[in-house]
């Protein structure tokens, strides 16, 4: 694509990671082409490459046969930070054979017959094998079952790769079995590296096009630290140059072409947020989403609703959070929140993207300015909390229903004062179980309704305690609150 102004093709000779003589004569990728070949010509993850670390130790032809090496290896990170690349380096500086299956295309029968060619390698040929298996969370439980006795016996040295944390999609025996390595998102600084090397590299671009400092910024931050995306906007901008019409401009028909910031905005069309919506993307800026309306910054609540939009989020999912952030976080204090947020839900399902934008922020913003109060969340945890402790006691004769002669001559219903009829329309009466008299869940704070409840809520307590019933409980304080 280079061709018409004088980008010399880079053609691999010899491949990088024991693909046939036919793929030899493809241009691959350029990512393909700038990966590296050794762990320290990796950029970035120092912290899991540093000496003696699992990776490095298996890496070294040494770690053939030896009983201390790990057997099993679980790479997990976001896109674009290496993973696969760690596993072929380690196959290939090792000695080891290399065979890989895709989670989303490989079944039980794949497995077992990678599975037995190891075996049968290692017994009669005394080579040992990589099984690397990218996605391993999309493998199913029996699938990952599949692995363990192979793993077990050292019959291969498993790694896989998964962009979920593996304490939710490995299953135990597996991951028991495992070295769990946490791999990191490049910084700016290391991307620039791996961006600069290409554009310089015999094997990327050779230094036949010039990268503008700010396309270069530019290219850093719609990577979003995922180092295959930025060499990927990287190629897509150096095909999309004009070169005739831009040496012109120059005045020169020789000079190289430039990548500035305008060839990067027309292959990119926005920046795309790194967002794995199964994995801990999701759930960690639903949380960030969910903790900035708890703690009243509307503009945070802004930024991860943008960031929640932006990259495909349900906006039906995003309703539903803030739906449940109106009742546990905002409560009594505010309830008519509560009323906006079920109307807002309902007017996103009916009307869609993306006027549903308009819908979700007004929402979230109605939940994180209102005043907050937990009161009511604690209140129902306390009482579920006593009746799963056996604190529930028989309902008061008054407070029975009585359909029937039969049960009215047992003495249900017998004495109810009907609440109307009292003053202020609050009866002293009993309403608790005998064993739970006295026990109090929910208490207002002073914000918002619930300042003027409180002082309410006392003066009822008061006319209730009038009733005389048998005192059996302990009140319930709230006694603590680690939400």
């Amino acid at each position: 694509m280079f061709e018409r102004w004088g980008v010399r093709l880079v053609r691999m000779t010899e491949d990088l990671f024991s693909a046939t003589e036919a793929d030899d004569e493809l241009v691959r990728p350029l990512a393909v082409r700038m990966r590296p070949t050794t762990l320290d010509d990796v950029v970035g993850q120092r912290r899991v490459l540093e000496p003696g670390s699992p990776l490095r130790r298996l890496a070294d032809p040494a770690s053939r046969g030896s009983l201390t090496a790990p057997s099993s290896i679980i790479l997990f990170g976001p896109p674009g930070v290496g993973k696969t690349t760690l596993a072929y380096i380690v196959a290939q500086r090792s000695g080891r054979v290399f065979e890989e299956l895709s989670a989303v295309t490989s079944g039980v029968k794949d497995v077992r017959a990678v599975l037995s060619r190891a075996h049968e390698r290692l017994v009669s040929e005394g080579k040992e094998t990589v099984l690397f298996i990218d996605e391993v969370h999309r493998f199913s439980k029996s699938q990952q079952d599949a692995l363990l006795p192979s793993v077990e016996n050292r019959d291969v040295t498993f790694i896989a790769a998964t962009t979920e944390n593996p304490s939710f999609s490995v299953i135990k025996p597996l991951l028991s079995r495992s070295v769990v390595v946490k791999l990191e998102p490049l910084e700016p600084d290391e991307l620039k590296t791996v961006v600069t090397r290409a554009v310089d590299d015999p094997r990327g671009l050779d230094g036949n096009v010039i990268l503008d400092p700010t396309a270069l910024d530019d290219i850093i931050r719609m990577a979003g630290g995922d180092a295959r995306k930025s060499l990927m906007i990287l190629e897509a901008a150096a095909g999309a140059l004009d070169a005739p019409q831009r040496a012109s401009e120059r005045g020169s028909d020789t000079a190289k072409p430039v990548i500035d910031a305008q060839v990067v905005a027309q292959v990119m069309d926005a920046a795309t947020v790194r967002y794995d919506k199964d994995g801990d993307d999701h759930y960690d800026v639903i949380s960030a989403f969910i903790k900035s309306m708890r703690g009243s910054d509307p503009d945070a609540t802004l930024h991860y609703l943008a960031r929640m939009i932006r990259a495909g989020e349900d906006p039906r999912f995003i309703a539903r959070r803030i739906m449940i952030a109106a009742a546990e976080e905002v409560g009594m204090a505010a309830p008519q929140i509560l009323q906006v947020t079920v109307a807002a839900a309902q007017a996103v399902a009916m009307i869609g993207m993306p006027e549903a934008r308009i819908i979700l922020s007004e929402a979230a913003l109605a939940v994180a300015t209102a005043p907050k109060s937990n009161a009511s969340y604690m209140a129902i945890n306390d009482a579920l909390a006593d009746v799963d402790a056996g604190l529930i006691g028989q309902v008061p004769l008054h407070l029975r229903n009585a359909p029937t002669k039969l049960m009215k001559s047992w003495g249900n219903h017998e004495g109810y004062q009907y609440a109307h009829e009292a003053p202020g329309a609050v009866a002293a009466q009993q309403y608790m179980p005998d064993e739970l008299v006295g026990r109090e869940y929910y208490h207002p704070n002073d914000r918002g309704y619930e300042h003027e409840l409180g002082p309410r809520l006392d003066a009822i307590r008061s006319i209730l305690r009038r009733s005389g019933g048998p005192q059996g409980a302990t009140r319930r304080d709230g006694e603590t609150n680690n939400h």
